[in-house]
């Protein structure tokens, strides 16, 4: 007789074995303790990319700072409009050939195209020629500090229009790096606010077109890749920027143009225009524009440094307090709260 059915009315009972036949039950295998969901994983990713988004801005902040070390035998010999002009041309032709390289061929980006190019002349080409402007007008350390209110203006800009929110402790920490980049600027340069009129109200349009430029950056990146927004938008920053650059070179003394100038044209294009925005523009897409922008504080610090390392340029002591509190504004961006949780609890229960 063969084994009996399993009783439908009990659903505990089990077949019976037939004799001689030998079945281990064991419970079915689970996963392994130590793997990861795929939304775990996902959001590891996302955070790795976040950090390296950020080294790459504090990279970038370094090559900013190099730049002016780098350009300085370039403006010996060649106006501003024709140096500056050059190493958009560079960077241009250094992006288009980045995107050959990845993409295998230049395609015209479609109906965004001339927006691209309309944000490389807003944000590149005005930028530059307004900046310039005002730069003949008033002193470099009141141009620089003018322009340092660019990073506050964006995080302001970024919460108003919804494009990034904006905390306490960002707006704690643009505030507090404003303050340390007056005292690096201050305590280098004669600060005499107010001279020219023109030449604050030109800086200050220019402080203002940078914000302007950034968010509208970031909205683009919405549908196009980094590489392709700041390939597009530094070609049209150099359609503007070329015919002031040969109206320069034009109506200026012939000069003899020496390597290093050559040369500092072309490592500036290539790297602080070209290579920079690209990861200025990925690190926008996934840290956003506020905390990018607030990073750069960083940059007139950094220029100091490297100016006293390769230029011998001196430092004094409220430089390097000026570039402390910088840091700690940068620092302070990157927190959920401006007082410690320890702190909040012992207010609480005092």
């Amino acid at each position: 007789m063969g084994p009996e059915p399993a009783d439908p009315a009990n659903p505990r009972s089990t077949p019976a074995v037939p004799a001689g036949v030998s079945v281990s039950v064991s419970a079915p295998p689970s996963a392994p303790a130590a793997a990861e969901s795929p939304s775990a994983r996902a959001v590891a990713v996302q955070a790795r990319n976040r950090r390296l988004a950020e080294v790459g801005v504090l990279a970038v902040v370094l090559v900013w700072a190099a730049n002016f070390v780098v350009l300085k035998a370039a403006f010996t010999v060649l106006g501003p409009l024709t140096v500056t002009s050059a190493r958009f041309v560079v960077a241009a032709l250094t992006l288009f050939l980045l995107v050959r390289w990845r993409t295998g061929a230049i395609q015209w980006p479609g109906r965004l195209g001339w927006p691209l190019i309309g944000l490389g002349m807003l944000g590149f080409g005005c930028y530059q020629v307004v900046w310039s402007l005002g730069l003949t007008r008033i002193t470099a350390g009141e141009s620089a500090l003018l322009i340092a209110v660019a990073p506050v203006l964006t995080a302001l800009l970024a919460g108003a229009v919804g494009m990034d929110r904006l905390t306490g402790p960002k707006l704690a920490g643009a505030l507090t790096a404003f303050a340390g980049v007056v005292v690096v600027i201050g305590a280098g340069h004669g600060l005499s606010l107010g001279a020219s009129l023109v030449g604050d109200l030109l800086t200050l349009i220019a402080a203002v077109i940078w914000p302007v430029y950034t968010i509208l950056g970031a909205r683009m990146l919405r549908h196009v890749e980094p590489l392709q927004t700041a390939a597009w938008s530094v070609f049209g920053g150099a359609l503007l920027l070329l015919p002031f650059g040969a109206w320069e070179v034009m109506t200026s003394p012939a000069v003899a143009i020496t390597p290093a100038a050559i040369a500092g044209v072309l490592l500036s294009g290539m790297f602080a225009v070209g290579v920079a925005n690209v990861v200025v523009f990925n690190a926008i897409r996934l840290i956003g524009p506020t905390r990018v922008s607030l990073m750069q504080f960083l940059t007139p610090a950094c220029a100091v440094a490297l100016g006293a390392i390769f230029l011998a340029e001196p430092v004094g002591i409220a430089q390097v307090v000026g570039g402390a509190i910088i840091v700690l504004g940068v620092w302070l961006t990157r927190r959920r709260t401006v007082i410690p949780a320890r702190v909040r609890e012992r207010l609480r229960t005092s």
